[in-house]
């Protein structure tokens, strides 16, 4: 295992500054009301102040227990409870109440469920639907360990953008995130790429790879259908997880964005505090 740099202090660029204003309030208390999770509080996400106070936030449905470990991420692993019925309609009336006009839906993995959960992500698309209103969804989904038919159903609901992220390079995933394959990632891009959806993934650097192992990820994901993509620094959340082996420069990220565009990627969002869904619609209306 690579050394750990955690003990050193975190560049400037990487320091956020705490906020507590009435709309980051204001939005904390809605997702309480409603007893829903996001996944800016469960992953421990930088930008969770900045997102609240602008009044947007990502939800994380089907629970905050997740079925797999993967070494990189804060939320917890276990049984999951069972799969919440009023949930999709309680998304909706938030969604409605902060009247998003961009809505993101993530998951944790479902990997006892035949579905993978893929059915909860179809009614909570219905739900935000139903209201009727100009709301753009975008959903970043598990890998449904490769299962096509819940790939397909969640497709088939007509999100506008599909986000399944790679995370990292090949030869870190049995360290990084072991239950998943980097093939069947790519072969889930590729099956709903060359639709009306937007095919989106996203990366994380500083775990070790090299910049030449991400180039070959950009080449793969270009291949594989990836119109947009968000690189962005790895923040180790305690001892107990991979430890962070790098610091890149912010201009490193200028750099690593166009070899991406290089590769065929034509809307790529790359900084240190860059994450899936950080700047999503923005990223979606104006690309």
């Amino acid at each position: 295992m690579s050394k750990r740099i955690d003990k050193i202090s975190k560049p400037d660029w990487l320091k956020v500054k705490a906020c507590g204003d009435k709309e980051y309030l204001k939005t904390l208390s809605l997702i309480r009301e409603n007893h829903l999770e996001t996944v800016c509080h469960e992953a421990n996400c930088p930008n969770r102040a900045e997102c609240f106070s602008s009044g947007t936030a990502t939800f994380l449905i089907l629970g905050n227990i997740c079925t797999r470990s993967c070494r990189f991420c804060n939320i917890a692993t276990g049984k999951p409870k069972a799969v919440d019925t009023d949930e999709p309609n309680r998304v909706a009336r938030a969604v409605d109440i902060m009247n998003l006009k961009h809505a993101v839906i993530t998951s944790v993995n479902r990997d006892e469920l035949s579905d993978g959960g893929s059915k909860q992500f179809v009614k909570v698309i219905e739900a935000i639907r139903h209201l009727e209103k100009n709301v753009t969804i975008e959903v970043l989904t598990p890998d449904f360990r490769g299962v096509e038919e819940n790939i397909l159903r969640v497709l088939d609901a007509q999100p506008e953008v599909y986000n399944h992220n790679i995370e990292t390079v090949p030869r870190l995933y049995q360290s990084v995130r072991p239950a998943a394959n980097y093939i069947q990632s790519l072969n889930l891009l590729k099956l709903i790429s060359g639709g009306k959806v937007g095919v989106k993934s996203g990366v994380m650097v500083g775990l070790g790879e090299t910049v030449n192992e991400l180039k070959n990820v950009f080449a793969d994901m270009s291949a594989h259908g990836v119109e947009y993509l968000t690189i962005g620094q790895y923040l180790s959340p305690s001892k107990n997880h991979h430890p962070v082996i790098k610091y890149y420069e912010p201009s490193e990220f200028d750099d690593l964005a166009e070899s991406a565009r290089q590769a065929g990627i034509r809307s790529v969002f790359s900084g240190p505090l860059v994450r899936s869904s950080y700047h999503a619609g923005e990223t979606y209306r104006h690309q």
